[in-house]
């Protein structure tokens, strides 16, 4: 796999140099930032979406298992202990069911998605660890029309990369570079896209040094664009990067009374060399500027997010901002108490669907390659020219069950552009419409965890068309979602 980065394998190299023994040896005194804010993806009952960001360093006898698969986990390649490997491996089945598929009229559509993963993790001494990852997905149902290759796909390298660790003066030193998964920061503007089957991954570097309290991680991407026949016909979309940096915080935890925040400002660069608005496709490089806060404040939990866009599309200046605010509070201090709370998301639009020489500001905002589903799994909306409040309750009746439950009002943010999909296209003729309402969304989701390998979930969403869309010749739709996923 060839990366376009070269210049930068400088950096890697004084960052493995920095992770040599030598420098490992330092006395300072050494406290690791928290792993589940070091922008890896949070380990849940030892397991994560990301395979890699699991620790499995302790040998079996050490975690007293008792489960054959638990063996794979950390396997001895020398008498030290010192070289061991560790197999990850997920099978996910999923039926989506769509009535009005696109919020058109019509037969009703049955999507049956298959994922099959496999991962090998080579731990070569404390340092240096080579990870690889290969998937395969299968589509089949009715009315399905062609799968993209995020849904079928006979084989990809998923994720292949080396990685360089260390520590130098009580800083956690690192360097993975590589094919990789990245979502440090909202999920709403990066993600690895859990609903298909193919993650979507990035290709380039990434480095890191992290304390006590702070962090600092710096990246250098260009995204995986994966053909359909096997590892052969996978390369790296040069037409895109995404660079930035992240400066990551621990707040201090007697603040508002007692806390657990982590404050996040970044500053990224999008650059997409055939970015596509209205009949223009051209030149598009976007500067985003701003910050992720996010923890627990007593029984208040956040997740917000505000960025601002400037850059620009062509000739054309960009101006564009969001914001994604999640906010729930316990009914109750037991562990699984019930949460009510909302959500606002606001994605601003206008521009997207000017052309010509009198066409002015870019005012639609744009993620790099955030998650669509939490706007909805009919994938009719996405942040660009979004407006969306949706009172939310959340409650586990019994421990290995969780419920969540929300009511959607969606809105444009101007009416003088279009309604725009998951894929940044707009949907034909809502650009012509003069209202503002969208859609109004109820949605229910259960989750089952049978077992910490084993978890089945349930999700259903209507969407009631509003003015919006019907004036665009759209209407009702219904989407029921489950899948149950097997993994060790």
């Amino acid at each position: 796999m060839t990366i376009d980065n070269r210049p930068l394998m400088a950096v890697a190299l004084g960052c493995a140099l920095c992770a040599s023994p030598a420098l490992a040896q330092s006395t300072t005194e050494h406290t690791a930032y928290p792993p589940a804010a070091n922008g890896e993806g949070r380990v849940t009952n030892a397991y994560a979406t990301a395979r890699w960001s699991e620790n499995w360093s302790a040998p079996g006898e050490a975690r007293k298992i008792d489960d054959p698969l638990d063996r794979l986990k950390h396997i001895r390649l020398d008498s030290d202990d010192d070289i061991y490997l560790t197999l990850a491996g997920e099978m996910r089945l999923r039926t989506n069911f769509t009535s009005n598929p696109g919020l058109v009229k019509g037969e009703h559509q049955r999507h049956d998605i298959l994922r099959v993963t496999g991962g090998a993790d080579l731990h070569l001494g404390e340092h240096v660890r080579l990870y690889g990852e290969l998937s395969h997905a299968d589509s089949s149902g009715h009315n399905i029309g062609t799968p993209s290759v995020y849904q079928e796909n006979d084989l990809v390298v998923e994720q292949s990369f080396v990685e360089v660790t260390g520590t130098l003066g009580g800083l956690d030193l690192g360097a993975r570079y590589g094919r990789q998964m990245f979502y440090d920061g909202s999920k709403m503007l990066v993600s690895q896209r859990d609903n298909n089957a193919i993650h979507y991954t990035q290709n380039g570097l990434r480095l890191w040094a992290r304390g006590r309290d702070v962090r600092v991680d710096l990246f250098d991407f260009k995204p995986t664009a994966y053909g359909r026949q096997g590892t052969g016909d996978d390369r790296i979309n040069d037409e895109i990067r995404f660079s930035g940096v992240t400066v990551g915080t621990q707040l201090p935890r007697d603040l508002l009374g007692g806390s657990k925040l982590s404050f996040d400002p970044f500053v990224w660069r999008l650059r997409r060399r055939e970015a596509a608005w209205v009949g223009t496709v051209g030149r598009e490089e976007r500067v985003y500027v701003g910050a992720h806060a996010w923890g627990d404040v007593g029984p208040v939990n956040i997740d917000w997010t505000v960025n601002h866009q400037s850059g620009s599309f062509e000739d054309r200046a960009i101006d564009a901002w969001q914001v994604f605010t999640s906010q729930t509070v316990a009914l109750g201090a037991q562990k699984g108490a019930p949460r009510i709370g909302f959500n606002f998301d606001y994605a601003s639009g206008g521009g997207g669907n000017e052309d010509g020489p009198g066409a002015g500001k870019m005012r639609n905002a744009i993620s790099p390659h955030g998650a669509n589903t939490p706007f909805s799994h009919h994938l009719f909306l996405t942040a660009s020219n979004l407006v969306e409040l949706a009172p939310t309750l959340s409650l586990s009746p019994v421990k290995s069950v969780k419920i969540l439950a929300d009511y959607s009002f969606a809105w444009r943010a101007t009416t003088n552009d279009a309604i725009y999909r998951a894929n940044t296209r707009p949907l034909a003729g809502t650009q012509l419409s003069t209202s503002h309402k969208t859609a109004e969304m109820p949605r229910l989701q259960v989750q089952w965890n049978i077992s910490p390998r084993v978890g089945i979930t349930a999700r259903y969403e209507h969407v009631f068309a509003g003015p919006a869309l019907r004036e665009a010749g759209y209407g009702d739709s219904d989407f029921f979602g489950t899948w149950i996923s097997l993994r060790f």
